[in-house]
């Protein structure tokens, strides 16, 4: 298996463009050096089929893109009456054809689970999209025991978030894979920043000890760390360090033989 380290997006801050050499769009350099990005633009406005078909020719044969599902159907819908925003979504994403890695499902803070709008809207995905899901929802409820049963019956990893109110939300859960190991499931990382989410960088104590657990999870799931401290640019340079971290732990990235 592998561990994939990138950042929400791709925008490279003017004092790290020396780690990121070479001519071509941000994306294109940005793709060299990192091996997956998540797509956040997605939850504010739809792209067309065609600008994820750019984005994806502008990246090497072994990159992959998370996207987050649209404000639409998590934040204002709250999963109902999710069958035509969805399939446009997915019309829309196919463009990245190979290149697609995991759905990411953020739910809004206020949304509690509810067993039977759970269930509607996963069967909806699932019977339209048979690739890796994973959930970063912000209601305890949703990490009880019937929620996460739920989860694991439509293949839904939880995801692993710092920093979070809930502690069962800064460990991955739900879906590890039809044994529970972790064989065939994707083990997502989501770290915000902190203390001042959005903004902090993490040490480098703090990036060691998730670099161990990732190298530790590696060797059965496929494990993904995305940074979301992009407001000060602080998540480039983590995702740098994550990848050195990972490296000299042993982590096998992406493509690697």
């Amino acid at each position: 298996m592998s561990v994939r380290v990138g950042t929400a997006g791709w925008s490279i801050p003017t004092a790290s463009a020396l780690s990121f050499p070479g001519d071509g769009f941000h994306l294109e350099r940005y793709s060299r050096v990192l091996d997956c990005a998540e797509i956040n633009s997605s939850f504010h406005r739809p792209h067309a089929q065609s600008v994820y078909a750019r984005w994806a020719s502008l990246t090497p044969r072994g990159f992959r893109f998370a996207v987050k599902l649209p404000r639409a159907i998590t934040h204002e819908g709250e999963l109902r009456r999710a069958r035509a925003p969805l399939e446009v979504f997915l019309e829309q994403i196919a463009g990245l054809r190979s290149k697609l890695g995991p759905l990411l499902v953020q739910l809004p803070p206020s949304l509690a689970f509810d067993a039977r709008v759970a269930r509607a809207f996963f069967d909806l995905l699932r019977g339209r999209h048979d690739g890796p899901v994973v959930c970063e929802p912000r209601h305890p409820t949703w990490f009880e025991p019937r929620a996460v049963k739920a989860l694991i019956a439509h293949r839904v990893s939880l995801v692993a978030t710092d920093p979070s109110r809930i502690a069962d939300a800064k460990r991955p859960g739900a879906w590890l894979g039809p044994k529970g190991d972790g064989v065939g499931a994707v083990v997502y990382y989501r770290l915000h920043g902190s203390p001042r989410k959005y903004w902090s960088r993490y040490p480098p104590e703090r990036i060691a000890q998730w670099a161990a657990e990732l190298n530790a999870l590696h060797a059965s799931a496929n494990a993904w760390c995305i940074f979301d401290n992009t407001a000060s640019g602080a998540a480039i340079e983590n995702a740098l360090e994550m990848r050195r971290a990972c490296e000299d732990g042993g982590g096998r990235r992406a493509g690697d033989g």
